[in-house]
Protein backbone atom coordinates (compact mmCIF):
# COMPACT_ATOMS: atom_id res chain seq x y z
CA UNK A 1 0.00 0.00 0.00
CA UNK A 2 1.24 3.76 -0.94
CA UNK A 3 1.76 6.07 0.90
CA UNK A 4 -1.37 7.65 -0.62
CA UNK A 5 -3.51 5.06 -0.32
CA UNK A 6 -2.97 4.53 3.92
CA UNK A 7 -5.72 4.97 5.60
CA UNK A 8 -6.09 8.42 7.65
CA UNK A 9 -7.30 7.65 11.46
CA UNK A 10 -8.42 10.92 13.54
CA UNK A 11 -9.22 11.06 17.44
CA UNK A 12 -11.82 11.90 19.05
CA UNK A 13 -12.78 15.64 17.87
CA UNK A 14 -11.24 15.40 14.14
CA UNK A 15 -7.08 15.78 15.01
CA UNK A 16 -5.63 12.97 12.62
CA UNK A 17 -3.16 10.48 13.98
CA UNK A 18 0.39 10.09 12.91
CA UNK A 19 1.25 6.74 10.41
CA UNK A 20 3.41 4.01 12.29
CA UNK A 21 6.67 5.54 10.44
CA UNK A 22 5.90 8.90 11.64
CA UNK A 23 5.52 7.71 15.21
CA UNK A 24 8.77 5.98 15.14
CA UNK A 25 10.64 9.35 13.76
CA UNK A 26 8.97 10.73 16.20
CA UNK A 27 10.41 8.49 18.93
CA UNK A 28 13.84 8.36 17.12
CA UNK A 29 14.15 12.33 17.64
CA UNK A 30 12.96 12.66 20.99
CA UNK A 31 15.12 9.66 22.46
CA UNK A 32 18.12 10.48 21.00
CA UNK A 33 20.64 11.75 23.93
CA UNK A 34 21.36 15.30 24.79
CA UNK A 35 24.48 16.91 24.63
CA UNK A 36 24.16 17.56 28.78
CA UNK A 37 23.19 13.76 29.15
CA UNK A 38 25.78 12.35 27.10
CA UNK A 39 29.03 11.66 29.46
CA UNK A 40 31.83 13.29 28.82
CA UNK A 41 35.60 11.50 28.06
CA UNK A 42 38.05 11.33 30.43
CA UNK A 43 40.94 13.56 29.16
CA UNK A 44 43.57 11.46 27.36
CA UNK A 45 46.68 10.15 29.96
CA UNK A 46 49.06 12.41 28.85
CA UNK A 47 47.24 15.17 29.48
CA UNK A 48 46.83 14.35 32.67
CA UNK A 49 50.83 13.83 33.05
CA UNK A 50 51.58 16.79 31.55
CA UNK A 51 49.09 18.50 33.72
CA UNK A 52 49.90 17.00 36.81
CA UNK A 53 53.97 16.95 36.28
CA UNK A 54 53.47 21.01 35.38
CA UNK A 55 52.06 21.44 38.96
CA UNK A 56 54.90 19.61 40.95
CA UNK A 57 57.34 21.59 38.71
CA UNK A 58 55.53 24.75 39.75
CA UNK A 59 55.98 23.40 43.22
CA UNK A 60 59.55 22.56 43.38
CA UNK A 61 60.17 25.78 41.94
CA UNK A 62 58.73 27.53 44.59
CA UNK A 63 60.28 25.63 47.37
CA UNK A 64 63.82 26.08 45.83
CA UNK A 65 63.05 29.82 45.65
CA UNK A 66 61.68 30.05 48.81
CA UNK A 67 65.33 30.76 51.07
CA UNK A 68 66.12 33.82 48.17
CA UNK A 69 62.60 35.08 49.04
CA UNK A 70 62.82 34.72 52.95
CA UNK A 71 66.39 36.56 52.27
CA UNK A 72 65.11 38.93 50.28
CA UNK A 73 61.79 39.73 52.82
CA UNK A 74 64.45 39.97 55.43
CA UNK A 75 66.89 42.41 53.69
CA UNK A 76 64.98 44.11 51.94
CA UNK A 77 61.38 44.05 52.79
CA UNK A 78 61.92 45.10 56.64
CA UNK A 79 63.76 47.84 56.00
CA UNK A 80 61.45 49.34 53.02
CA UNK A 81 58.42 48.85 55.83
CA UNK A 82 60.74 51.02 58.59
CA UNK A 83 61.76 53.37 55.53
CA UNK A 84 57.53 53.53 54.89
CA UNK A 85 56.91 54.49 58.83
CA UNK A 86 59.38 56.75 59.29
CA UNK A 87 57.93 58.72 56.35
CA UNK A 88 55.11 59.73 58.43
CA UNK A 89 56.43 60.40 61.31
CA UNK A 90 58.89 63.49 62.95
CA UNK A 91 62.46 61.77 63.35
CA UNK A 92 64.78 64.04 65.32
CA UNK A 93 68.44 63.89 66.77
CA UNK A 94 66.05 64.39 70.25
CA UNK A 95 64.66 60.74 69.18
CA UNK A 96 67.13 59.66 67.63
CA UNK A 97 69.53 59.70 70.60
CA UNK A 98 66.90 59.24 73.42
CA UNK A 99 65.09 55.85 71.27
CA UNK A 100 61.84 57.28 72.03
CA UNK A 101 58.97 57.01 69.54
CA UNK A 102 58.87 59.95 66.99
CA UNK A 103 55.99 61.89 66.94
CA UNK A 104 53.81 60.87 64.40
CA UNK A 105 53.53 63.17 61.13
CA UNK A 106 50.69 62.06 58.86
CA UNK A 107 51.95 62.98 55.25
CA UNK A 108 53.16 66.22 55.93
CA UNK A 109 56.73 64.99 54.48
CA UNK A 110 54.85 64.12 51.35
CA UNK A 111 53.35 67.31 51.40
CA UNK A 112 56.76 69.34 51.51
CA UNK A 113 57.99 67.42 49.18
CA UNK A 114 55.50 67.51 46.59
CA UNK A 115 55.08 71.26 47.17
CA UNK A 116 58.75 71.61 47.02
CA UNK A 117 60.25 73.14 43.89
CA UNK A 118 63.43 72.12 44.89
CA UNK A 119 62.71 68.88 45.03
CA UNK A 120 61.00 68.78 41.52
CA UNK A 121 64.06 70.13 39.89
CA UNK A 122 65.85 67.09 41.43
CA UNK A 123 63.67 64.95 39.69
CA UNK A 124 63.21 66.94 36.33
CA UNK A 125 67.64 66.45 36.33
CA UNK A 126 67.40 62.58 37.27
CA UNK A 127 65.17 61.97 34.75
CA UNK A 128 67.35 63.82 32.39
CA UNK A 129 70.57 62.66 33.31
CA UNK A 130 68.55 58.59 33.05
CA UNK A 131 67.12 59.61 29.21
CA UNK A 132 70.54 60.81 27.89
CA UNK A 133 72.87 58.30 30.00
CA UNK A 134 70.64 55.12 29.10
CA UNK A 135 70.45 56.29 25.06
CA UNK A 136 74.17 56.73 25.15
CA UNK A 137 74.99 53.70 26.95
CA UNK A 138 72.30 50.87 24.71
CA UNK A 139 73.56 52.75 21.24
CA UNK A 140 77.49 52.39 22.25
CA UNK A 141 76.92 48.79 23.62
CA UNK A 142 74.90 47.79 20.41
CA UNK A 143 77.80 49.36 18.21
CA UNK A 144 80.08 47.26 19.88
CA UNK A 145 78.19 44.18 20.08
CA UNK A 146 77.94 44.43 16.38
CA UNK A 147 81.49 45.10 16.11
CA UNK A 148 82.41 42.62 18.46
CA UNK A 149 80.38 39.79 15.44
CA UNK A 150 82.65 41.33 12.35
CA UNK A 151 86.15 41.07 14.23
CA UNK A 152 88.43 38.49 14.49
CA UNK A 153 87.54 35.64 17.07
CA UNK A 154 91.05 36.70 18.91
CA UNK A 155 90.52 40.30 18.98
CA UNK A 156 86.58 39.70 20.39
CA UNK A 157 87.93 37.70 23.16
CA UNK A 158 90.47 40.72 23.89
CA UNK A 159 87.83 43.39 23.92
CA UNK A 160 85.46 40.87 25.69
CA UNK A 161 88.54 40.74 28.36
CA UNK A 162 88.94 44.34 28.49
CA UNK A 163 85.30 45.11 29.30
CA UNK A 164 85.37 42.65 32.06
CA UNK A 165 87.73 44.39 33.76
CA UNK A 166 85.86 47.99 33.52
CA UNK A 167 82.98 46.07 34.45
CA UNK A 168 84.59 44.38 37.69
CA UNK A 169 86.08 47.95 38.39
CA UNK A 170 84.29 49.06 41.41
CA UNK A 171 82.13 52.10 41.29
CA UNK A 172 84.01 54.46 43.90
CA UNK A 173 87.38 53.48 42.22
CA UNK A 174 86.38 54.30 38.47
CA UNK A 175 84.65 57.54 40.10
CA UNK A 176 88.34 58.72 41.76
CA UNK A 177 89.64 57.83 38.60
CA UNK A 178 87.72 60.12 36.34
CA UNK A 179 88.16 62.84 39.57
CA UNK A 180 92.13 62.46 39.05
CA UNK A 181 91.81 62.70 35.37
CA UNK A 182 89.56 65.91 35.33
CA UNK A 183 91.83 67.34 38.18
CA UNK A 184 92.50 71.34 37.41
CA UNK A 185 95.72 71.39 38.27
CA UNK A 186 97.12 68.08 37.52
CA UNK A 187 94.70 66.45 35.53
CA UNK A 188 95.57 64.25 32.18
CA UNK A 189 92.67 65.78 30.51
CA UNK A 190 93.93 69.39 30.78
CA UNK A 191 97.55 68.47 29.85
CA UNK A 192 96.83 66.87 26.58
CA UNK A 193 94.23 69.48 25.63
CA UNK A 194 96.73 72.29 26.33
CA UNK A 195 99.27 70.07 24.34
CA UNK A 196 96.71 70.54 21.31
CA UNK A 197 96.68 73.99 21.33
CA UNK A 198 93.73 74.48 23.47
CA UNK A 199 93.85 76.76 26.96
CA UNK A 200 92.60 74.66 29.30
CA UNK A 201 95.79 74.56 31.71
CA UNK A 202 94.20 74.86 35.01
CA UNK A 203 90.72 74.45 33.91
CA UNK A 204 88.02 73.49 36.15
CA UNK A 205 85.42 70.70 34.80
CA UNK A 206 82.71 71.28 37.28
CA UNK A 207 82.51 75.07 37.32
CA UNK A 208 79.98 74.57 34.07
CA UNK A 209 77.16 72.28 35.13
CA UNK A 210 77.17 71.33 31.50
CA UNK A 211 80.65 70.54 31.57
CA UNK A 212 80.36 68.60 35.01
CA UNK A 213 77.58 66.72 33.98
CA UNK A 214 79.20 65.51 30.72
CA UNK A 215 81.71 64.12 32.75
CA UNK A 216 79.42 62.58 34.94
CA UNK A 217 77.27 61.10 32.26
CA UNK A 218 80.99 60.08 30.46
CA UNK A 219 81.92 57.44 33.83
CA UNK A 220 78.30 56.47 34.00
CA UNK A 221 78.24 55.42 29.99
CA UNK A 222 82.00 53.88 30.07
CA UNK A 223 81.21 51.73 33.00
CA UNK A 224 77.68 50.66 31.69
CA UNK A 225 79.13 49.77 28.21
CA UNK A 226 80.67 46.71 28.85
CA UNK A 227 77.52 44.71 30.68
CA UNK A 228 75.16 45.78 27.44
CA UNK A 229 77.76 44.98 24.92
CA UNK A 230 78.53 41.54 26.12
CA UNK A 231 74.49 40.71 26.58
CA UNK A 232 73.65 42.19 23.40
CA UNK A 233 76.41 40.12 21.76
CA UNK A 234 75.62 36.89 22.91
CA UNK A 235 71.77 37.85 21.88
CA UNK A 236 73.74 38.52 18.43
CA UNK A 237 74.48 34.75 17.98
CA UNK A 238 70.47 33.88 18.15
CA UNK A 239 70.17 35.91 14.85
CA UNK A 240 70.50 33.44 12.05
CA UNK A 241 73.03 33.83 9.52
CA UNK A 242 70.61 32.25 6.58
CA UNK A 243 68.33 35.16 7.23
CA UNK A 244 71.36 38.07 6.64
CA UNK A 245 73.14 36.47 4.03
CA UNK A 246 69.39 36.09 2.23
CA UNK A 247 69.02 39.76 2.74
CA UNK A 248 72.15 40.49 1.48
CA UNK A 249 71.74 38.67 -1.48
CA UNK A 250 67.74 40.38 -2.26
CA UNK A 251 69.97 43.89 -1.90
CA UNK A 252 69.36 44.79 1.60
CA UNK A 253 72.04 47.38 2.79
CA UNK A 254 73.58 46.36 6.17
CA UNK A 255 71.17 49.93 7.61
CA UNK A 256 67.88 47.11 6.26
CA UNK A 257 69.64 44.09 7.39
CA UNK A 258 69.72 45.78 11.07
CA UNK A 259 66.16 47.63 11.17
CA UNK A 260 64.67 44.50 9.68
CA UNK A 261 66.06 41.22 10.82
CA UNK A 262 68.66 41.99 13.47
CA UNK A 263 66.84 44.58 15.98
CA UNK A 264 63.12 42.54 15.62
CA UNK A 265 65.23 39.39 16.94
CA UNK A 266 67.27 41.32 19.28
CA UNK A 267 63.98 43.22 20.64
CA UNK A 268 63.30 41.40 23.74
CA UNK A 269 66.83 41.42 25.06
CA UNK A 270 67.05 44.79 24.28
CA UNK A 271 63.97 46.40 25.95
CA UNK A 272 65.42 43.79 29.24
CA UNK A 273 69.06 45.61 29.38
CA UNK A 274 68.07 48.95 28.76
CA UNK A 275 65.02 48.78 31.15
CA UNK A 276 68.06 47.56 33.86
CA UNK A 277 69.91 50.18 32.66
CA UNK A 278 67.06 52.91 33.54
CA UNK A 279 66.72 51.61 36.75
CA UNK A 280 70.42 51.42 37.39
CA UNK A 281 71.01 54.82 36.36
CA UNK A 282 67.89 56.43 37.83
CA UNK A 283 69.42 55.80 41.25
CA UNK A 284 72.88 57.61 40.66
CA UNK A 285 74.47 58.15 44.13
CA UNK A 286 78.26 57.07 43.60
CA UNK A 287 79.61 58.66 40.85
CA UNK A 288 78.65 61.94 41.34
CA UNK A 289 78.98 61.70 45.26
CA UNK A 290 82.79 60.53 44.62
CA UNK A 291 83.45 63.35 41.52
CA UNK A 292 82.28 66.13 43.98
CA UNK A 293 84.21 64.78 47.16
CA UNK A 294 81.27 63.94 49.25
CA UNK A 295 79.43 67.35 48.79
CA UNK A 296 77.61 67.48 45.58
CA UNK A 297 76.09 71.24 44.97
CA UNK A 298 72.66 71.71 44.69
CA UNK A 299 73.11 71.63 40.85
CA UNK A 300 74.83 68.24 41.16
CA UNK A 301 71.95 66.86 43.09
CA UNK A 302 70.04 63.47 42.18
CA UNK A 303 67.08 62.00 43.88
CA UNK A 304 69.82 59.45 45.95
CA UNK A 305 72.46 61.93 46.86
CA UNK A 306 69.18 64.79 47.76
CA UNK A 307 67.55 61.80 50.16
CA UNK A 308 70.94 60.99 51.55
CA UNK A 309 71.74 65.28 52.02
CA UNK A 310 68.44 65.65 54.17
CA UNK A 311 68.28 62.96 55.85
CA UNK A 312 72.13 62.74 57.41
CA UNK A 313 73.08 66.02 56.15
CA UNK A 314 70.47 68.20 57.68
CA UNK A 315 69.12 65.59 60.17
CA UNK A 316 65.75 65.49 58.20
CA UNK A 317 65.49 61.98 58.80
CA UNK A 318 61.78 61.37 57.80
CA UNK A 319 62.02 63.73 54.77
CA UNK A 320 64.43 62.01 53.50
CA UNK A 321 62.75 58.95 54.10
CA UNK A 322 59.21 60.54 52.41
CA UNK A 323 62.25 61.14 49.22
CA UNK A 324 63.44 57.65 48.80
CA UNK A 325 59.34 56.65 49.20
CA UNK A 326 58.69 58.67 46.24
CA UNK A 327 61.54 57.35 44.64
CA UNK A 328 60.42 54.03 44.84
CA UNK A 329 57.19 55.05 43.26
CA UNK A 330 58.78 57.02 40.69
CA UNK A 331 60.75 53.38 39.73
CA UNK A 332 57.84 50.72 40.70
CA UNK A 333 56.60 51.76 36.93
CA UNK A 334 59.78 50.95 35.24
CA UNK A 335 60.11 47.45 37.59
CA UNK A 336 56.54 46.40 36.46
CA UNK A 337 57.28 46.73 33.34
CA UNK A 338 60.89 44.87 33.63
CA UNK A 339 59.33 41.77 35.39
CA UNK A 340 56.48 41.64 32.18
CA UNK A 341 59.37 41.31 29.86
CA UNK A 342 60.56 38.74 31.80
CA UNK A 343 57.64 36.62 31.62
CA UNK A 344 56.89 37.77 28.22
CA UNK A 345 60.51 35.88 27.21
CA UNK A 346 59.68 33.06 29.47
CA UNK A 347 56.16 32.32 27.97
CA UNK A 348 58.29 32.19 24.54
CA UNK A 349 60.29 30.35 25.63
Amino acid sequence: MTRAARPSFCRAGGTPLLTVEEELKMHAVDSRPTPADTPQAPPPRHVSRVRNRSQRDSRVAWLLSLPTLLILIGMLGYPLYRMIVLSFQNMRLKELFSGATPPWAGVDQYTKALTDGVFWGVVGRTAAFTVVSVTLSVLAGLGIALLMRRVHAKVRIFMMIAMMFVWALPQLVAAQSFRWLTDSDFGVLNYVLTQLGFDYATHSWFVNPWEGWAVITTLVVWAGIPFLAISLSAGLTQVPKELLEAATVDGASAWQALRNITLPILKPLLMIVTTLSVIWNFGLFTQNWALRDGHPEPVYQTLATFSYTQAFGRSSYSYGSAISVITVLLMLGVMVFYIRQMFKIGEVD
